[in-house]
């Protein structure tokens, strides 16, 4: 394992300055709130495209056991407004997954990973359903059946 360190020296010569507008790669913000003597950390841009790779698949496994223990439990449950707020949130990670992470993520691999969340919308859309179904049956326990008149035939 490498450990860097960066260390305080005095230079007389000119300051390089980096336009991270201009740089390509993918930008990220630490979670951390871990703090060094003299560096501060708002974000990082990283360029090689294989790091990219390994830092964006171990993000959204990380993700998507998150929403499988989050759907785990919305099932154990019956309330069907955490199943709904799951959905639009599972949606809104969906298409994060197919408009920001694919320029750095193969296609057979984003393929695979869009058919993962497929199965979890899936399950969450019949949660939604059922619930939804449930509170009618509970709400409607004495149905009015109207009489309708007409030829048999």
């Amino acid at each position: 394992m490498k450990h860097y360190t960066i260390a305080k020296t005095n230079y007389n010569k000119e300051l390089v300055v980096i336009n991270y507008d201009k740089l390509d790669g993918f930008k990220v913000k630490p979670k951390g709130d871990i703090n060094y003597p003299g560096v501060k950390v708002n974000s990082l841009v990283i360029v090689k495209p294989s790091f990219i790779e390994k830092v964006l698949k171990k993000k959204v496994r990380i993700k998507l056991d998150y929403y499988l223990k989050y759907l785990i439990s919305i099932v154990d449950e019956d309330d069907s407004t955490d199943a709904r707020k799951a959905l639009n949130d599972l949606t809104r990670y969906k298409e994060i997954v197919e408009y920001k992470y694919r320029k750095y993520l193969d296609d057979r691999y984003i393929n695979v990973l869009l058919r993962k969340i497929a199965l979890l919308e899936r399950e969450l859309k019949a949660k939604a359903v059922y619930q939804k179904v449930r509170q009618e049956k509970i709400f409607d326990e004495n149905p009015v059946y109207e009489e309708r008149i007409g030829k048999s035939r």
